[in-house]
């Protein structure tokens, strides 16, 4: 039994998203499972050139880093997996990073901007299934984890 995917934000999750504070900093931890060969629609530009999901992906990072900018966001981590040690087995993430906002307003800015929901085709030609977890950021450097 395949696992369900998980590409774009459901209806509830997203009303969810947007229920919470809107002028507070957050934090946006992404991961992704790339597919093999990018699925874009027919009759998109894109769907003849036999590109693999991590290939559409950048497509998707260098279209839409323009609009991350604009509303004041920034990549503060990226990293590359490399072993599941508390987790399943089975499940692997080909990337992660995570996003700051100044705040929920200028995520909901991005993912509404037209240059953006042009973008967005090449990460859904991409990803496979992905997780993509809303954060509230809090202090760090105190070297305690809680």
């Amino acid at each position: 039994m395949s696992e369900e995917r998980f590409v774009d934000p459901t209806r509830e999750s997203f009303a969810l998203f947007k229920s919470l504070p809107r002028d507070t900093p957050i934090h946006m931890l992404n991961l992704l499972d790339f597919r093999d060969q990018a699925a874009y629609p027919a009759d998109h530009m894109h769907a003849q050139r036999g590109l693999t999901g991590a290939e559409a992906y950048r497509e998707y990072g260098r279209a839409s880093a323009p609009v991350l900018s604009r509303v004041g966001g920034s990549v503060l981590w990226r990293g590359r997996m490399e072993a599941m040690v508390i987790g399943p087995q089975d499940k692997h993430w080909d990337a992660a990073f995570i996003a700051a906002y100044p705040n929920a307003a200028a995520f909901l800015a991005m993912v509404t901007d037209p240059e953006y929901k042009l973008a967005v085709v090449h990460r859904q030609a991409a990803v496979l299934t992905s997780r993509l977890i809303r954060f509230a950021p809090l202090e760090t450097g105190s070297g305690s984890f809680a």
